[in-house]
């Protein structure tokens, strides 16, 4: 395995600040590869203050915030023993970043991909050394939500999903390797069904935008925090377990999947939705909520670990 020291984070908007964070935060030397100037501005104010929330997780091995190389283009690249893609979501443009890539950054040096939906083999597919090029998709924000997906084309070797793993481990990530190549891995598929009837059941007039949310954040979304479905439902069976569960109350879940449609996202159901989510925020602002949140997952981080969840 080649030893990491330095790593490019090619792509700095969300994503790729959160991403720096964690790395700077573990003792990486990180390069950036951003021209959006806005971005590029945002970035050190990001890290200050992802950084006591970084210290709150012990995530935190250096003593002072280090200093990023930020660049405009892939080419100023120098030294770069890791990549952290996180470009748009175009595969055009991830296929030009790969190929100005694999001009500046050695042929045993991984490219990871964050893409939350394209498979890594449509993204491998000009590739000269697409062996070394695989899905790392975090889920938002990096930095404080430890879950990674890791997906292999199928020109990745097991090698570089082997030391994939390694490397996201010893960030202090929690990895899962995806078996099989489907749109959008396996975490942004749950999240979608889920989302799907969210915005169903209010097409239908069914809920309120604002009940809708908290009927996860409020009922099941507290569970889930904690385990996922397949053991909240073995508990829900009783003594009996999930075996219990599936028989005598699969039926219903099963006439809910048939009662469930797809909602089609027309003009004028976003401006519900918009409306709705405004509706919520009126007695708090997005950035208040994003720092109370923030805070909270540290707290569930902890009780997590506590409890051994």
């Amino acid at each position: 395995m080649r030893d990491i020291e330095k790593i490019a984070v090619v792509g700095c908007g969300l994503i790729g600040m959160s991403w720096t964070s964690l790395f700077l935060a573990q003792g990486y030397k990180v390069q950036i590869v951003e021209p959006n100037l806005e971005n590029q501005n945002a970035l050190q104010p990001f890290i200050e203050q992802a950084w006591p929330l970084l210290e709150q997780l012990g995530l935190v091995t250096v003593d002072t915030i280090p200093r990023v190389q930020i660049c405009n283009d892939v080419s100023e690249l120098v030294g770069i023993d890791f990549v952290q893609e996180n470009v748009a979501d175009r595969i055009e443009v991830k296929h030009k970043v790969i190929a100005d890539l694999e001009h500046v950054v050695d042929k045993d040096v991984i490219i990871s991909s964050s893409t939350s939906s394209l498979m890594a083999t449509d993204i491998q597919m000009h590739a000269n050394h697409s062996e070394r090029i695989a899905v790392g998709h975090p889920m938002n924000p990096p930095h404080m939500i430890p879950m990674v997906e890791i997906v292999a084309g199928e020109q990745t070797s097991e090698q570089t999903i082997d030391e994939l793993e390694r490397f996201y481990k010893a960030c202090k990530r929690v990895t899962i390797r995806v078996q099989k190549e489907v749109i959008g891995h396996l975490a942004n598929r749950l999240t979608s069904a889920l989302y799907r009837e969210a915005v169903s059941i209010a097409q239908q007039g069914i809920a309120s935008v604002e009940d809708i949310d908290k009927a996860i954040a409020y009922g099941p979304g507290m569970r889930w925090a904690l385990m996922g479905p397949h053991l909240t439902y073995h508990l829900g069976g009783g003594q009996g377990g999930y075996q219990h569960y599936l028989d005598h109350l699969g039926p219903t879940q099963e006439a809910r999947w048939q009662d469930q449609k797809i909602p089609q996202l027309t003009e004028s159901l976003k401006k519900e939705l918009v409306a709705g989510v405004e509706q919520e925020l009126a007695q708090q602002d997005s950035e208040t909520l994003i720092q109370r949140r923030d805070q909270a997952l540290v707290e569930i981080y902890r009780l997590k670990e506590k409890f051994g969840l």
